[in-house]
């Protein structure tokens, strides 16, 4: 006969990020489960302990803010520059990128009035920009973002209903060069963030038409687009670009090899990847 760990027990390691394997073990005695349990948590929790600690004495900085940090510097030394948008957008701004009330996503969103809601996403505002710093700098224009965004109903064990997200795009981007220069941004990110043998696959999105998306395994760590397409009109946009997303969380739920993406989020009951309650 072969026994599992029980509800309990399992959702009490997936919380102290054991790997794959130890959650998936099996056992012929209750007893020897139970003691293997007590084995593995005390482990997992001394572990724990010792992150915390340096954290506290060496690093002093969340490994989602170093994230940050890397890929800001990364970008910077490519010639992107950083912007900072607001994180309340308008009705209207959405409406431009197709979602009104009858598109799927519409229902994530967290309205805050009649007009105004938190960006489920980054893109409405760098069109924005776009469209003034066309009539000002030379392209290609390249800028990047790295803030937070939300969505509803997306909590899971790889979504977030309040996630950190990065955008880079270039706008003017030479349209034989299009797809080589997604690898090369997809590429940068993916180096920063310490992942190898990512591959890319081609997709379809709800808003943005056909997209490249970045993918360790089943997991999508980064979707990419380019134009001309067909929301650029509505922002006054004409040139070709490219640009592509990632969600830092999951980035790092890869890299660390944990089994919920909330343990590297903000959060009150982790703290660097470490569950506080051990």
């Amino acid at each position: 006969m072969s026994i599992s760990w029980t509800t309990v027990q399992l959702q009490r390691l997936k919380e102290l990020n054991a790997s794959t394997e130890v959650l998936a073990m099996n056992f012929t005695e209750t007893s020897t489960r139970d003691r293997t349990f007590q084995e593995v948590e005390h482990r997992l929790v001394s572990q724990g302990k010792c992150k915390l600690n340096k954290l506290r004495k060496l690093k002093r900085r969340p490994a989602l803010l170093e994230l940050e940090a890397q890929l800001a510097n990364v970008l910077c030394q490519q010639g992107f520059v950083q912007v900072v948008t607001p994180t309340i957008i308008s009705k209207a701004s959405l409406a431009k990128m197709t979602i009104s009330e009858d598109h799927p996503l519409f229902s994530q969103v967290f309205w805050l009035d009649a007009k105004r809601c938190l960006r489920p996403m980054l893109a409405p505002n760098l069109y924005t920009l776009w469209r003034d710093l066309v009539r000002l700098w030379d392209k290609p224009i390249r800028i990047f973002e790295i803030g937070t965004c939300y969505r509803k109903e997306s909590q899971g064990a790889q979504h977030l209903n309040e996630f950190t997200m990065i955008n880079l795009t270039e706008l003017g981007t030479p349209l034989e060069e299009r797809h080589q220069r997604l690898e090369e941004m997809a590429e940068w990110v993916m180096a920063a963030a310490g992942i190898k043998d990512y591959g890319l696959l081609t997709e379809s999105s709800v808003v943005y038409g056909d997209t490249v998306d970045v993918m360790k395994g089943e997991v999508e760590l980064g979707s990419g687009a380019m134009g001309p397409h067909f929301l650029d009109e509505k922002w006054g946009i004409f040139d070709p670009w490219v640009g592509i997303g990632f969600g830092l969380e999951r980035l790092l739920m890869i890299r660390e090899g944990t089994q919920n993406v909330q343990s590297m989020a903000r959060s009150i009951t982790y703290l660097d990847g470490v569950r506080l309650n051990i």
